[in-house]
C-alpha cells in the first residue's frame, strides 16, 4: 500500500486539538477537515467565534446589505456567529453547509452531506434567506504542508472523529470541543489528569 488511499483521507472528519497543544491558536479547537491529501490539508475551526464581526457587519461592509435591508434580515442569519476558521487568510471567507443549496462550479461537496462554498453568491442567498438550511460561516483557514498533519497527529497533537453536522452548525461552539471529545467516549478531564508527561 502506498498510503494515498481514499480511507486514509481526514476529508470530512473534525480535527479535535489535545489538551496539550503547543500552538495557542488551536487551543481547544475543533477543526472541520475540508481537504487533505499528500499535497497537504485544509480545515475550518469551528468552534472558536470572532467576537469583534457580527454576519450582519460583515454583509454590509461587502455591499450585500445596507443600514435599510439589514432590518429585513431574516432572524436565523442575523443570529449566525462568524467564526475564525484559522490563521491562514483571515480576510477570506467560507461558508461550510448542508447540500440543499449548491452553487455550480463554486460549491464543494465533502462528505456526509456537507459542502463548503467560498464566493460572494452563497452569503447573498443567506442575506435572502435562500440559502442553505444549515450554514456555518468562517474567515481564514487553518493549512498544512505535505505530511505536516500527520506529523502533528502522531506527536499526539490531535485526536480525530467523525464530524457530526449536529456539533458542526450548533450556534453553540462553547460546548463543541467537548461534545466532540465526547463522540469518541473521552472525557476531557481524563485527558488533563494525564498531563504533565513526557
Amino acid at each position: 500500500m502506498d498510503g494515498t488511499e481514499a480511507t486514509d483521507t481526514l476529508e470530512g472528519q473534525f480535527l479535535i486539538a489535545m489538551p496539550s497543544m503547543a500552538d495557542s491558536r488551536f487551543e481547544h479547537s475543533v477543526i472541520y477537515m475540508c481537504s487533505h491529501s499528500e499535497q497537504g490539508a485544509m480545515g475550518l475551526v469551528v468552534n472558536q467565534v470572532a467576537r469583534h464581526l457580527s454576519l450582519e457587519e460583515l454583509l454590509i461592509q461587502l455591499d450585500i446589505l445596507n443600514d435599510e435591508s439589514a432590518i429585513r434580515l431574516p432572524p436565523k442569519i442575523r443570529d449566525m456567529n462568524v467564526h475564525k476558521g484559522g490563521p491562514v487568510e483571515v480576510e477570506r471567507g467560507f461558508v461550510l453547509h448542508s447540500d440543499d443549496f449548491m452553487l455550480n462550479q463554486s460549491t464543494l461537496t465533502i462528505d456526509n452531506g456537507i459542502c463548503l462554498t467560498a464566493t460572494l453568491e452563497i452569503l447573498r442567498a443567506l442575506a435572502q434567506g435562500a440559502g442553505p438550511n444549515q450554514a456555518m460561516l468562517a474567515l481564514g483557514y487553518a493549512g498544512w504542508g505535505p505530511g505536516q498533519l500527520e506529523t502533528e497527529i502522531q506527536s499526539n497533537g490531535w485526536l480525530t472523529a467523525e464530524a457530526d453536522p449536529d456539533i458542526l452548525f450548533d450556534p453553540d461552539s462553547g460546548s463543541k470541543w467537548h461534545r466532540a471529545l465526547g463522540s469518541l467516549g473521552i472525557d476531557p478531564a481524563m485527558l488533563f489528569s494525564d498531563a504533565g508527561h513526557a
